[in-house]
């Protein structure tokens, strides 16, 4: 091919590329004209919409004029207007009209997370989402799992197996108990048998377990004192790792933290009740330490407040006889008043081995998860799992583990059989299925 047949197709083939460019840049510019055109006729509809009608069908005293005005400048006024004309108002129709609970609206209107930083918002869209819960974790230097975790160099693969981390990296909220202090710091607790004390870089390695909260309300969290404990918390904001159940003062500590999931707000709370001989110092209004539930009062009261403010509330504590099955009289008695006081859900951890679960009121109690990645003792554990739909339904899942020779993984076949055997026996109206579902017995 010549010189100037080459110079002549490449002039056509640019002249090509041109028109196609404007032909595209044309259909871009329509459709963003057509959307818009949309967008305008929607909102000169809802603008028409008088607001004293809505209000009117809606017939809830905590919906007022100013708050629709609102609705009506960001959502679709005219959809809810419809839906209103042929169904009786409910809280549900927000999240199925606009993608976000009545709670969470308000918060929006109120521009509540703009400042707050006890809230994190989980973006993802999908049909389902997923709340995890461990019992029990030491990343503690002077414990049995670091050393393996240094030794075998595998990472969280050398402690924990791939499906197990592929759970919890997978869940869009994950959850542990923090069993140690954080700090290169400190001196050992007058007293105390075992302490636990891990230096901050050891919390890397949560990132790599996907854990996205931890309880502190536990009675390791003071082991090397003062100055530990205050190390810890800082340690753990460094890291970029909420928690709750601690701080540097009743305040902190009693402070709730919430995750928008799929619109719906879920709040966490967490306090401890675990010792007998009571050594670490419950804060207060002017001192650090941990959020205690001995007295259930202030408990109840954070709990109230909570549910105030969110859709569902999980209640994580630290109790129950160690090494023990059998509960005590005082968690299946101030569990039922937990969820009296809103509680949806109860999470414990303490015991170092699983015990049962129970329905009261509906609502579920997950007596204790057990120790999870702790120590060299050969254990039964678990995960448990609450799921999530888009129309806000609950569903529950427990996923039977082993802990054994500082490794845990996920149980298969006759052995997660006989886990989930065990804790239907150890448990009060509930039925497990093969797959982990977790179902009210009859």
């Amino acid at each position: 091919m010549s010189k100037r047949r080459k110079r002549r197709l490449k002039k056509k083939v640019k002249i090509f590329l041109c028109i196609f460019a404007i032909v595209i840049l044309i259909f871009i510019i329509l459709f963003i004209f057509k959307k818009d055109k949309k967008s305008n006729n929607i909102n000169k509809v809802s603008k028409k919409l008088s607001i004293n009608e809505v209000l009117d069908k809606i017939n809830n005293k905590d919906i007022d004029k100013s708050f629709l005005e609102w609705y009506r400048d960001n959502y679709d006024l005219k959809k809810l207007n419809d839906y209103l004309e042929k169904n009786e108002y409910n809280n549900n129709l927000w999240h199925k009209l606009s993608g976000n609970s009545l709670i969470v609206l308000k918060d929006l209107y109120k521009d509540k997370y703009k400042d707050m930083s006890n809230v994190s918002v989980i973006k993802d869209k999908k049909e389902e989402y997923s709340l995890s819960f461990v019992g029990d974790v030491s990343l503690a230097d002077n414990w049995y799992i670091m050393p393996e975790y240094d030794k075998r160099g595998k990472k969280v693969y050398g402690i924990m197996d791939k499906e197990a981390v592929d759970i919890m990296t997978g869940s869009d909220v994950m959850v542990a108990n923090s069993e140690f202090t954080v700090s290169d710091r400190g001196e050992k607790m007058p007293g105390k048998y075992y302490t636990f004390r891990a230096s901050p870089k050891r919390l890397s390695i949560y990132h790599e377990m996907g854990v996205d909260l931890v309880t502190l309300a536990n009675n390791h969290v003071y082991d090397f004192g003062s100055v530990a404990f205050n190390d810890m918390l800082a340690a753990f904001k460094e890291y970029k790792i909420p928690y709750i159940g601690a701080g540097k003062n009743l305040n902190e500590a009693s402070l709730p933290y919430y995750f928008i999931v799929d619109g719906y707000k879920i709040g966490f709370v967490n306090a401890s009740r675990a010792e007998k001989l009571i050594l670490t110092p419950g804060a207060t209004d002017s001192s650090e330490g941990v959020f205690r539930c001995y007295d259930t009062t202030n408990f109840v009261n954070t709990i109230r407040e909570t549910k105030k403010n969110s859709d569902y509330v999980i209640a994580l504590i630290h109790w129950g006889k160690e090494d023990s099955h059998d509960l005590e009289k005082v968690q299946i008695d101030t569990s039922k008043e937990y969820i009296e006081a809103g509680a949806d859900v109860i999470v414990g951890s303490h015991a170092h081995v699983l015990q049962g679960m129970e329905y009261y009121n509906d609502k579920l109690i997950v007596y204790n998860l057990g120790d999870f990645i702790f120590n060299h003792e050969t254990k039964d554990t678990g995960i448990f799992k609450i799921k999530i739909n888009d129309n806000g339904d609950l569903s529950y899942y427990f996923i039977p583990c082993l802990e054994k020779d500082k490794y845990t993984s996920i149980l298969k076949d006759s052995e997660k059989d006989r886990v989930i055997d065990e804790m239907i026996s150890w448990s009060n109206n509930i039925h497990i299925a093969s797959d982990g579902k977790i179902n009210k017995k009859n």
